[in-house]
């Protein structure tokens, strides 16, 4: 994350997201897969680490990638080999931000769910403890879903309606308003939102 300036001097706290060539490995149509989405590829691969069966997923003239992702209701038409750019949010004031979440390993209750815990003091013996988890004669047993300690982060989040500060077509990079899901040099998906305020 960095902070840019506008004209009048006020700060804003953005995220530089670099923007990888997207290349259109393949298309999903509603008669062959039953619905319509677009396949893009990002990151070029090795030669030598390219195993036969992956490879056979790509036409000839396009390299395989890293990372692929299906984009349904791709506005713009495009065809097998087409790359896009951070040019492609030129036109976009809002977008909406897919990443996983960084890992925290597992964790109680208090650190994950905000659990307030028992006093502080000398001898209450319950401090960061979750509490009773189930009742006794009936149901008899812990009711699905309730708030426990275990796993935290490491998850897909989307955080919508971040604004576009600037796109620089240039270096290949989109300023982001706040704050976007995952670690430093983590992969994104970048799409227009699709709720309004």
């Amino acid at each position: 994350m960095t902070q840019v300036f506008d004209e009048t001097g006020v700060v804003t706290p953005v995220t530089v997201v670099k923007i990888d060539p997207n290349v259109v490995v393949g298309h999903r149509t509603e008669e062959k897969d039953g619905y319509n989405a677009v396949l893009l590829g990002a990151g070029e691969m090795k030669e030598s680490r390219v195993t036969k069966p992956y490879a056979g997923q790509f036409a000839e003239d396009v390299k395989p990638q890293q990372r692929l992702v299906e984009i349904r209701d791709f506005e713009q038409e495009c065809k097998i080999g087409d790359t896009f750019g951070a040019d492609l949010f030129n036109d976009i004031s809002f977008i909406d931000v897919i990443g996983t979440s960084k890992g925290k390993g597992t964790q109680g209750v208090v650190k994950r769910w905000g659990f307030g815990g028992g006093r502080a003091t000398h001898g209450s013996k319950f401090h960061r403890e979750n509490g009773a988890t189930g009742m006794a004669a009936w149901p008899s047993k812990v009711i699905k879903g309730l708030k426990m300690s275990g796993r935290m982060g490491n998850e897909r989040v989307t955080v919508q309606n971040l604004k576009i500060v600037k796109v620089d077509a240039e270096k290949q990079v989109v300023l982001v308003k706040g704050a976007v899901p995952g670690r430093k040099n983590g992969t994104l998906i970048l799409q227009k939102a699709k709720k309004k305020g």
